[in-house]
């Protein structure tokens, strides 16, 4: 499994040496955008709105905006500076709560935690902590430049850790339109409502579920590809310097080669 960060997980004194790995991973059949007349990939170029021409990323820097057109630029440099200063390779929690308490809503990314080489007693100690407890650890943690609040629990025989969303970054429920009144509801639609949901009630068994659309699409690819496959043509033009470039050597080249006919000459009279 990839190793994406590695560093500690520190309570109180307790520091274990860990790392982690994503938990989850896209499924997403990816689909490519090919030129309807030959069949070519389709690329996107980065190019300025205002001089209209093509750039590299060396040619970018980084800006914020902080009103309508107006930007402050900022520094690679200051930015790397900022980020060295803030970056603590540890995972602090700070407290321990029930996971109950914490609406699903503020969950973002699960990640698994593995022992490091030295950290698998302590590691071992907060797991069964934990499962004693009944709690999670809240906690704070800075992956690539940004910091994170998180939790961190036991998932089967290991421990993981979910990055939350501040509270600020959860938007408020107020600002949701058209929302009814909560006694708009008549009482024996709720009972026939209630008595749907108890007989649909089941334990919760997630291989019960599958993406069915992506298992269709993917049907759909292999029938496609036993019957007619395309293929991309990879003979895109060359950018103009280099045909230049090419077309000079080429001339070159044509230059320097003297015509046979004159070798032949040259060697009859030789002989003579």
């Amino acid at each position: 499994m990839h190793t994406v960060w590695k560093g500690s997980i520190s309570f109180g004194l307790v520091n274990i040496p860990v790392k982690l790995h994503t938990a989850t991973e896209n499924k997403d059949i990816k689909l490519r955008q090919l030129h309807k007349e030959c069949n070519t990939p389709i690329s996107y170029k980065k190019v300025c709105e205002g001089c209209s021409k093509e750039v590299t990323e060396e040619d970018i820097v980084k800006a914020y905006e902080y009103a309508k057109n107006k930007f402050v630029v900022l520094d690679a440099e200051e930015l790397e500076n900022l980020r060295k200063e803030n970056e603590d390779k540890a995972v602090e929690i700070i407290d321990f709560v029930k996971l109950e308490e914490i609406d699903p809503i503020y969950f973002e990314k699960t990640y698994f935690l593995s022992p490091d080489t030295t950290g698998s007693k302590a590691y071992a100690l907060l797991r069964k902590t934990l499962e004693e407890s009944g709690k999670i650890g809240v906690a704070k943690i800075i992956i690539r430049s940004k910091e994170q609040l998180a939790v961190v629990r036991v998932y089967k025989e290991a421990l993981v850790m979910e990055t939350i969303h501040f509270p600020d970054e959860v938007r408020s429920v107020s600002d949701v339109p058209n929302i009814p009144n909560v006694d708009a509801v008549v009482q024996n639609e709720l009972d026939t409502a209630l008595m749907l949901v108890e007989q649909l009630t089941t334990i919760f068994n997630p291989e019960k579920y599958n993406d069915e659309y992506r298992t269709a699409l993917m049907e759909l690819i292999e029938e496609k590809k036993s019957n007619s496959t395309v293929t991309v043509s990879d003979k895109r033009p060359l950018p103009d310097n280099v045909t230049d470039l090419m077309s000079a050597l080429q001339a070159s080249l044509d230059k320097t080669k003297k015509p046979a006919t004159r070798k032949r000459t040259t060697k009859a009279k030789k002989n003579a």
